[in-house]
């Protein structure tokens, strides 16, 4: 029998392990391993295939346990410790499959896991993951049809649901509340035309633009980190544009802008007395000295939007001119406004998410300009079983079940964008509802 280790048992792991289990029958078993038991003992259930377990990526001894009993490691710990679990199964020689991007660690480690004849394949969540298997399959399609790529733009964004977005920010956490806050902070970097551009952090929420998704209306994008990194990957080399994107509700970046430019958003000092600072001071502690001007009436100015407009009663909903007392020692900015966000942004009892993701092609085929959109759409069912954790999680796990089944073998580092694994986990995923919806139109001829 063979063995399939999880670690991590966090909110995008509800839809993998309950893949795994499904899937078990008499040839697997299925150990999640998490810092909180309780949280793995809620997603294995009473299951007879899974085995619920407390795990420490910290504690050597057991990782090294763990990953030798193994025939495959997927990990759902935070990014920043895949390395750990990468090196051990190079190590011992297990494959391992992670949805987080490919790290410079764990890309460092190709060669070794050549010469042991494993995959450590990165990227399979939904972006990145779905967005470069549903995008490697458009690509190949027009190049196989003797087509010329031009302009490649892919957005997604993980939202909520039509009906259920009923803030003034027509937002809420679907996923880890520290990356929303944190997002943009490494600038954006793309072509346009053949032009390279670049947006600093300070203009990436201000430099947006918009695109249309049937049936739900028009959306807005900013620019997410470096969208050249797949140019070579995706065997773009002669592309005029490229440029990835993150989806947003009109409104949402203008108004999110203000805590770019206010300060809020920064994450690299820490504040003193944030024990007993209330929500308005520390908003106030980015401000001129003032003393008979308001908090309100001086942030309206400094950020140049009127007192009594449609953005302020959008951060006045949020509560940060509130004088609640923050009550914890020893935070940065970002970490304070994560705190805020996070009591008013929570996903209620009866809430769905959505993912919404947009892939664009401009090309030539026959001397014809033509343009194709792509357009994925998904509702999750309730607050456990989210858009996010299924999109997460299911390629995920179909493509860790490909590589357990020996269907893809290829050693080293690697992405799914090779067509032994797109075509049959995006067939596999259709089944689930997640799926594409093409429109081809003619520009000019």
């Amino acid at each position: 029998m063979q063995t399939i280790l999880i670690l991590g048992a966090g909110l995008s792991s509800t839809n993998l392990i309950k893949y795994m289990l499904d899937h078990a029958t008499d040839r697997w078993q299925v150990r999640v391993g998490d810092i909180r038991l309780e949280s793995a003992r809620s997603k294995v259930g009473n299951h007879p295939r899974g085995k619920a377990f407390m795990f420490d990526v910290y504690e050597p001894e057991q990782l090294t346990k763990e990953i030798s009993r193994a025939d495959i490691v997927i990990s759902l710990l935070p990014a920043r410790m895949h390395h750990l679990v990468a090196e051990t199964c190079v190590k011992i020689g297990k494959n391992m499959v992670t949805a987080s991007y490919l790290s410079s660690e764990i890309q460092a480690m190709d060669n070794a896991a050549r010469k042991k004849g494993i995959v450590l394949m990165n990227e399979c969540g939904v972006d990145p993951g779905i967005d470069h298997m549903s995008a490697m399959k458009s690509i190949s399609e027009i190049k196989t049809a003797g087509g010329e790529l031009l302009a490649f733009e892919s957005s997604t964004g993980g939202l909520v649901a039509p009906g259920f977005e009923n803030n003034p920010w027509h937002y809420k956490f679907t996923w880890n509340p520290r990356n929303v806050v944190l997002a943009g902070k490494e600038g954006a970097r793309f072509l346009h035309n053949g032009k390279f551009k670049y947006i600093p952090y300070h203009k990436v929420f201000s430099r947006i633009e918009t695109i249309q998704v049937p049936e739900l209306g028009t959306f807005e994008v900013y620019g997410n980190r470096d969208s050249l990194t797949y140019r070579e990957t995706y065997g773009l080399h002669n592309l005029k544009t490229m440029f990835r994107g993150t989806i947003r509700r009109p409104g949402f970046c203008e108004a999110w802008d203000i805590f770019v430019q206010l300060g809020a958003t920064d994450d690299t000092f820490v504040m003193e007395n944030t024990e007993q600072m209330t929500y308005r001071e520390f908003i106030n502690s980015f401000m001129a000295y003032c003393i008979n001007i308001p908090v309100e009436t001086k942030l309206a100015r400094y950020l140049g939007f009127d007192e009594d407009s449609e953005m302020m009663e959008r951060l006045k909903w949020l509560g940060i001119f509130d004088n609640t007392v923050i009550g914890e020692p020893g935070l940065t900015p970002a970490k304070i406004l994560q705190k805020i966000l996070e009591k008013k942004w929570k996903l209620d009892p009866d809430d769905k998410d959505m993912i919404v993701m947009q892939h664009q092609f401009d090309y030539m085929l026959e001397g014809v300009h033509r343009k194709k959109y792509s357009t994925m759409v998904y509702i999750g069912q309730d607050t456990k079983n989210t858009a996010m954790a299924a999109t997460v999680g299911l390629p995920l796990a179909m493509i860790a079940r490909q590589i357990l089944e020996g269907k893809y073998t290829e050693p080293g580092v690697q992405l799914p964008i090779h067509p032994g694994i797109y075509n049959p986990v995006l067939s596999e995923l259709a089944t689930y509802g997640i799926r594409f919806v093409d429109e081809d139109i003619t520009l000019s001829q």
